[in-house]
C-alpha cells in the first residue's frame, strides 16, 4: 500500500502571488513525488480579469480550496476574515507546510493563521525591504518574514538581510526570481500574442500605476496625469487600468489626457508580450520592476523607493519622481539608457531550489540501523 503524501498548501490571495507560485508548482510537478501540491485561493482577487483568466495562461489547475473571501472592508476587516477562513480550513484539513507569496493582506492573514495552528509556513519572496513603513506591503511583508519558518529570498542580498535581521541560517535559502522563471517559460507564447490594434514593437510606452500612496489621492494622481501628458506628446502610452485606479479616476472626476490608450486589465501572456516589445515602462509595480529588468526594458518606477534594490543596481530600472518623467523618457528615446546587467539566480531555476529546500524539511530523515 503506497503510503499518503503530505499535503503542499499554495495560498494565492492576488494576481501577483500566481506567477510565483506557478514556479514552484510545475518545478514539483517535474520532480519525483514527496508531496500532494494544493492551490487554495483566498479570494482576494476573484473576478476573471485579476485571478481566473491568468490559470491557464501560467498552465496552473483551478484552485482546489476557494476560500472566497473577497477584499474589502479595510486592511483589518479584510485580514480577519481571511484569518478566520484558514483557520477553519486548516483545523479541519491541516497540511505539511504552509507556502505563501509576496506581500498583499490575504498573503499575511495566512501566514498569521498557519502558524497560530503550529503550523510551518514557507515565504516565498521572502526579505524584500523599501524602507517605507507607511506602504502596506512593506508591514505585511515584515510580518510575514517574521512568522515564517522557511525564508525564500530572491537573491544573495535580501538572503544576507534576513540574517543580519537574526532569522536562523537554516531558515534562509537564496533561491533566486520565481517570477523570472515563469517569465522565460512564458515569454515565447507571450511574444507569439498580437499586440492591440495600433501599437508596433518599441513604439509605445507601457503605463502601471496602481499603489495607494500614487492613486488614492488626488493632488498625487494629478501629478501623475500632468506627468504623463506631457510624456505621452512624445511617445504613445498604453495603459492597463487597474481597477483599483480606474475607480479613483472615476470618484476624482479625473479624465485621461491624450495619447494613451487605455485598455482593460490583462492575462499574464497578453501582459508580458506588450511589455517585452515597448520602449519602456513606467510603473509603481514590484513585478514589473523584475520583469522589465530581465526583458532590458528601461523601467520609470513611480516611486521614492523600491524593495527591489537589484533591478537598480542592474541598470535597468530608476526611481523617477513625476516631475523628471519626462526627461528620463527623453533620454530613453535619445539611446541615453544602459544595457541592463544579468542579475544572478534571476536564471530560471528559482523553482529548483525551492523544491530541494522543501525536501529536506518534509522529507523524514532515514532510520538508523540497530546497533
Amino acid at each position: 500500500m503506497s503510503a499518503v503524501l503530505p499535503e503542499l498548501h499554495l495560498v494565492a490571495a492576488a494576481r501577483p502571488n500566481l506567477p510565483k507560485l506557478a514556479a514552484l508548482w510545475h518545478a514539483l510537478a517535474a520532480a519525483p513525488p514527496f508531496c500532494r501540491p494544493v492551490l487554495l485561493h483566498t479570494g482576494q482577487h476573484a473576478d476573471p480579469a485579476m485571478f481566473g483568466a491568468h490559470l491557464a495562461d501560467l498552465g496552473l489547475p483551478e484552485p482546489e480550496i476557494s476560500l472566497g473571501v473577497a477584499a474589502g472592508g479595510g486592511h483589518a476587516a479584510f485580514t480577519g476574515h481571511t484569518m478566520m477562513a484558514c483557520a477553519d480550513l486548516w483545523m479541519a484539513r491541516r497540511p505539511a507546510l504552509v507556502v505563501v507569496a509576496g506581500d498583499v493582506d490575504g498573503t499575511l492573514a495566512a501566514a498569521l493563521a498557519a502558524r497560530k495552528l503550529g503550523i510551518p509556513v514557507a515565504h516565498l519572496e521572502a526579505g524584500l525591504r523599501c524602507g517605507d513603513r507607511d506602504m502596506p506591503e512593506e508591514i505585511n511583508r515584515r510580518a510575514v518574514d517574521a512568522v515564517s519558518d522557511l525564508l525564500w529570498a530572491p537573491d544573495q542580498a535580501t538572503a544576507a538581510r534576513l540574517l543580519a535581521e537574526g532569522h536562523a541560517p537554516e531558515a534562509v535559502c537564496a533561491v533566486g526570481n520565481a517570477m523570472i522563471d515563469t517569465l522565460l517559460a512564458r515569454l515565447p507564447a507571450a511574444l507569439a500574442r498580437p499586440l492591440p490594434a495600433g501599437l508596433a514593437p518599441s513604439g509605445y510606452g507601457l503605463v502601471t500605476l496602481h499603489r495607494p500612496a500614487n492613486v488614492d489621492h488626488p493632488a498625487s494622481l494629478a501629478a501623475l496625469l500632468a506627468a504623463l501628458e506631457k510624456t505621452a506628446s512624445r511617445l504613445p502610452l498604453a495603459w492597463p487600468l487597474h481597477p483599483r485606479t480606474a475607480a479613483r479616476l472615476g470618484n476624482f472626476g479625473f479624465a485621461l489626457p491624450p495619447g494613451i490608450r487605455v485598455l482593460p486589465p490583462l492575462g499574464y501572456l497578453d501582459f508580458l508580450g506588450l511589455l517585452a516589445r515597448a520602449r519602456l515602462v513606467a510603473t509603481d509595480s514590484g513585478g514589473v520592476q523584475e520583469e522589465a529588468a530581465v526583458l532590458d526594458r528601461p523601467c520609470l518606477t513611480l516611486r521614492p523607493s523600491t524593495e527591489r534594490p537589484v533591478t537598480l543596481e542592474s541598470g535597468a530600472n530608476r526611481l523617477v519622481a513625476p516631475a523628471a518623467l519626462e526627461g528620463a523618457v527623453a533620454e530613453v528615446l535619445a539611446g541615453g539608457w544602459p544595457i541592463a546587467r544579468p542579475i544572478p539566480l534571476w536564471d530560471g531555476k528559482a523553482g529548483a531550489r525551492m523544491v530541494a529546500h522543501l525536501r529536506m524539511v518534509l522529507s523524514p530523515a532515514p532510520a538508523r540501523s540497530a546497533a
